[in-house]
């Protein structure tokens, strides 16, 4: 983590205050904030319906046909739509990235005959999925390494257990949204490759990697023998996620799909909001990624701060301040509700000792905030957090 500087914020001089931050109160301090520095304004029921009957609707799909049945019209076009991004044979549409990953895992394991799956320990069906790559399917990890980072091409050559698949969460969030460079990352997957391994990219947010790779999408894809992609992360989809690789492996997944409960009988609105979000929010991720750099700058200049990594790799980032969560959460809401600015999503206590950390997502609103608005609205806030 960069930007550590001598603490003058006093930890001590934060009020011991009752977390009073209900998803309600969130909601209504999101809604309300004139500007927002992380994240987006959420929509509210009508609206968000609105959008998707209204123009951009419209502009993404044929509004004017029938609903798919099973995975058929706005479904299969959304798949072949992710296909020909990620420069892949095939995709398939899954209900939740969950699901995705765990149909990847399963189809490769059947493939290769092996089920131990190389993976970091911060990656997401380590933490965030209730361990159902072994509950359900029986599957096994090992773990290259516990380094903050994705592992290196010697920790995959020299893993002491023949692993079948290597996964790689690119990003890897819950390490900062940190990423190899490109030789590094090419070096891994080569390094799998030697050991007879497959390779299945976790890109919930391979969208907005390509800014830091210097490489179109299927340039990065390529690289991969199957990639996951989601389309409510970034994208700012309803739900939904992707599942894409060879046209024999996707069909595999497909079937699975059907078994694990994900073969709905309709999926419109998820379908149509993901092909809202490719129209809208794609073209725009480069821009996200070069201002989250400006925020972040902005941000760290507070003594006693950090920010991880030090120069954001994509539009987001963690930032961490030494305050107890419950204290920064009740400020930022207070900041919202009694000035209209909003500059933080929820905080929570970090790793390290004495600290709380927020994910800062740099998304349209943020764009139009510079670094001395950035600067006013923080001194504010740390004058009402004290």
């Amino acid at each position: 983590m960069a930007n550590e500087h001598s603490t003058e914020l006093d930890p001590a001089a934060a009020p011991a205050e009752p977390a009073r931050d209900s998803a309600d109160r969130r909601y209504a301090a999101q809604r309300g904030a004139e500007r927002m520095l992380s994240g987006v304004r959420p929509l509210s029921l009508a609206e968000r319906l609105a959008e998707l009957a209204g123009g951009a609707g419209r502009a993404a799909y044929d509004l004017d046909g029938r609903p798919d049945v099973y995975g058929d019209g706005i479904v299969a076009a959304l798949e072949e739509r992710v296909a020909e991004l990620l420069g892949t044979e095939a995709a398939a549409f899954f209900a939740t990235g969950t699901m995705a990953q765990q149909v990847a895992l399963r189809c490769w394991a059947e493939r290769t005959g092996n089920t131990l799956v190389a993976m970091h320990p911060l990656a997401h069906p380590e933490v965030h999925e209730r361990q159902a790559f072994t509950q359900l399917t029986g599957l096994r990890s090992v773990w290259p390494t516990r380094e903050p980072r994705l592992p290196s091409a010697e920790e995959v050559a020299d893993c002491d257990e023949p692993f079948g698949t290597l996964m790689l969460e690119l990003p890897l969030r819950d390490a900062g949204f940190v990423l190899p460079g490109w030789d590094e990352l090419t070096a891994v997957v080569e390094a799998a490759r030697d050991r007879d391994a497959v390779v299945h990219f976790d890109g919930a947010r391979l969208w907005e990697t390509t800014a830091h790779f210097g490489r179109t999408l299927p340039e990065i894809a390529e690289l991969a023998d199957s990639v996951y992609v989601s389309f409510y992360k970034t994208l700012g989809g309803v739900s939904g996620a992707a599942l894409a690789g060879p046209a024999e492996f996707v069909a595999q997944a497909k079937a699975w799909r059907h078994r694990y409960g994900g073969q709905l009988f309709q999926q419109w609105p998820a379908a149509l909001s993901a092909l809202v979000g490719l129209d809208r929010e794609l073209p725009r991720l480069d821009a996200y990624v070069a201002h989250a750099k400006v925020v972040a700058r902005a941000l760290g200049a507070v003594p006693g701060s950090r920010v991880n990594p030090g120069v954001p790799q994509t539009h987001q980032f963690q930032y961490l301040l030494p305050y107890a969560a419950d204290s920064l959460n009740e400020t930022t809401l207070r900041q919202a509700e009694e000035t209209g600015r909003m500059l933080f999503g929820g905080w929570r206590a970090a790793p390290v000792p004495g600290l709380s950390f927020t994910e800062i997502t740099v998304a349209s609103p943020a764009l139009e905030w510079t670094p001395q608005d950035i600067e006013d609205a923080l001194g504010q806030f740390l004058k009402m957090l004290r």
